[in-house]
């Protein structure tokens, strides 16, 4: 048997050596395994997936969801055939969400958690092969064994897929299990090593890279004596972070040097994309029953096609510790799959995923430099908040985005209001105080600093703060935050993966695309196909963009800072050009971001808009004439930073004007 086998930086193919004649072999008096019976079942009443199996190395070629599609479109007409009990119009197999796959390796076909060899006394035989025999009648038990030069059985390997279906609390249940039995006079030390969860399908239509890499593991005894504790800190790797391991030589990904240092014990690991998760997991059943460590894995190994991206691919191989098995005895190596949604209702809501901390595979962050400006933190708030409001006011997604607008808008009202009266309260200053800024300008009209620091004295006696109208952008930048984080959330959250917003009112237009998914583009006009433009591709015509350029437009006559006198004209044409980039830019990069997040940008801009205009009224009845004040009295922050601001930038000069002179 020929398998491929682990380099740093890519598998090369080797013919598996058979030690001293050691040989996989399909066990006496049974059928070689060619077309293994499926488990599971496409049918969402009967299970949540179907496992097919590959014949070589008795692992899964395909696990396909039942009640899963790759498109909105899909998944609403599988909800209108199965309300009408009109089979026709199920959409057929191929829209369905494939979440494992054999992938190719150098010419063969890996099926994720096929068996890839097993290691005897140290030597090494191959049972990636049509060595495997089934049986009809128990779908997903599969049986090899392991014979020397003389033909006498030394090994028998039954591995088997198991728990599907039979907890009605789970339904996403399954474990794993091989039952290793020395069939020799001596004892013999075991080692099995098998491919683990490798590359999700690459996404073609996402933004950014979201495959990631999770550990979950367990402190030392002498740190955590209880051993209930299990957290997957610094154990989250980003996809090009492993590729970048295996190019260096580094197979090993688990565990790596932290996890050695600090003796932590494996209890999960898993790969995810963007809404799902397939990882191997302690045989945990319960929170009282059995150990949270994964015993049956001592090491987790990477590598790598060697192709290019976006051909490029990972592999995983999971090697067991090594097991002394005494004659007749039996040693056990069990583990749990969790192949599934990242469903916090499940991985934080369902045992063992409660007890493992499995939650901690649901990740709102998104990758490379976008990471650190994502406050994940603040993501997993706002998707507890949407979740109180839906489950438990609204009960629609689309209006829960709006609830939390009023909510954020309430909460930044105060700082609303302040930053408009600052505004008005410097615009009418300037006002009054041209005469006198003129005045400054022609008899320090050679010396700058000079008439920085008379114009900085007239501020600081007027109590006028030179930075007050930058306090008009101020609500803008404190939603910043908000922003970024709930385009992680609705990027990643699943529960909002294929909902529709408003009760679904636009999908009884004759299934309309309009606003039927709440994490991608509103798709107002969907194209039959995409349009290739050059520079990028069209699929649809999202309205919700351009409705934000037209609202951010009569927006701008009510929150751009007034042109002041001593505004100079190319900062007037500046003010104006930043103006019309929030108008026209910004529709632009949110074009093609979840819908859910132009609703509430467009949302949180159309209440600022009243709420500005209530509170211009209130300004326009307060007196904003500037008087002299105190010569005591400290300057405002603002008014503090721009001051500072101007020293430093005096001292720059002079520093500069000494250099020359030098």
């Amino acid at each position: 048997t020929a398998a491929p086998t682990t380099a740093p930086a890519r598998a090369t193919i080797a013919a598996a050596a058979a030690p001293a004649g050691l040989i996989a072999r399909v066990p006496a008096g049974m059928t070689a395994a060619t077309a293994p019976a499926p488990l599971g079942s496409l049918d969402p009443a009967k299970a949540p997936f179907q496992i097919e199996f590959a014949a070589n190395g008795a692992g899964i070629s395909r696990l396909v969801f039942s009640d899963f599609w790759k498109s909105v479109d899909a998944s609403l007409a599988a909800k209108k055939s199965r309300a009408t009990n009109d089979p026709a119009l199920m959409p057929s197999d191929s829209a369905r969400y494939v979440l494992v796959a054999s992938r190719k390796l150098q010419g063969f076909e890996i099926p994720e958690l096929a068996v890839r060899g097993v290691e005897i006394d140290g030597n090494r035989v191959g049972v990636f092969g049509s060595v495997w025999a089934d049986s009809a009648a128990r779908p997903g038990v599969f049986t090899t064994e392991i014979a020397d030069a003389t033909g006498a059985p030394i090994l028998r390997i039954e591995r088997a897929f198991t728990g599907l279906g039979t907890d009605p609390s789970n339904k996403y249940l399954l474990g794993l299990a091989h039952e290793i039995t020395n069939l020799d006079g001596k004892a013999h030390t075991v080692r099995l090593i098998q491919y683990g969860p490798g590359d999700p399908e690459l996404d073609t239509t996402s933004l950014t890279e979201v495959r990631r890499f999770h550990f979950g593991y367990l402190y030392p005894p002498e740190r955590d004596p209880s051993r209930s504790f299990v957290i997957a800190n610094g154990q989250m790797f980003e996809r090009s972070d492993v590729i970048k391991k295996v190019a260096a030589g580094d197979i090993k990904i688990w565990p790596d040097t932290t996890a050695v240092d600090g003796k932590y014990e494996l209890s999960w690991f898993g790969v995810t994309d963007r809404y799902f998760s397939f990882a191997v997991h302690a045989p945990l059943t319960a929170p009282s029953t059995g150990p949270k460590t994964l015993g049956s894995i001592d090491e987790v190994r990477a590598l790598t096609n060697g192709q290019a991206a976006p051909n490029d691919s990972i592999f995983t191989e999971l090697w067991s510790p090594a097991s002394t098995i005494e004659p007749g005895a039996r040693a056990n190596l069990a583990m749990g799959v969790y192949a599934g949604p990242l469903d916090p209702t499940i991985l934080e809501g369902v045992q063992p995923y409660v007890a493992l901390n499995m939650g901690d595979l649901i990740v709102y962050l998104m990758s490379g430099c976008c990471s650190y400006c994502t406050f994940s933190w603040l993501a997993d708030f706002l998707l507890w908040f949407l979740t109180f409001i839906h489950n438990n006011l609204v009960f629609d997604w689309g209006l829960s985005i709006i609830g939390l607008v009023v909510v954020v808008r309430l909460v930044l009202h105060p700082l609303q209001k302040k930053s408009q009266i600052s505004m008005q309260r410097f615009s009418r200053a300037m006002t009054a105080m041209k005469p006198e800024l003129d005045q400054l300008q022609k008899k320090f009209k050679d010396e700058p600093a000079r008439m920085q620091q008379e114009q900085m004295r007239m501020f600081r006696e007027r109590g006028v703060s030179p930075a007050g109208c930058v306090g008009g952008m101020l609500p803008t930048f404190a939603q910043m935050p908000i922003w970024m984080a709930l385009y992680a959330v609705l990027y990643f959250a699943f529960p909002l993966r294929h909902q529709a917003p408003f009760f679904g009112v636009f999908q009884l237009f004759n299934d309309w695309t309009f606003l039927a998914d709440l994490s991608a583009p509103d798709r107002f006009f969907a194209f039959s196909a995409p349009l290739n433009l050059y520079i990028f591709t069209l699929s649809s015509i999202n309205l919700l963009p351009v409705l934000m350029g037209i609202v951010f437009f009569i927006q701008q006559k009510y929150t751009t800072p007034p042109v002041t006198p001593n505004m100079s004209d190319d900062q007037i044409a500046q003010q104006k050009m930043m103006k019309w980039m929030m108008v026209v830019m910004f529709p632009v990069m949110t074009y093609v971001v979840p819908s859910g997040l132009t609703l509430y940008i467009l949302t949180s801009t159309c209440i600022g808009i009243v709420e500005g205009l209530i509170i211009k009224k209130q300004v326009d009845a307060m007196d904003f004439s500037a008087k002299p004040v105190d010569g005591k009295k400290k300057q405002d922050f603002l008014g503090r930073m721009y001051e500072k601001a101007l020293e430093r930038s005096k001292d720059r000069q002079q520093a500069q004007k000494k250099y020359k002179d030098r």
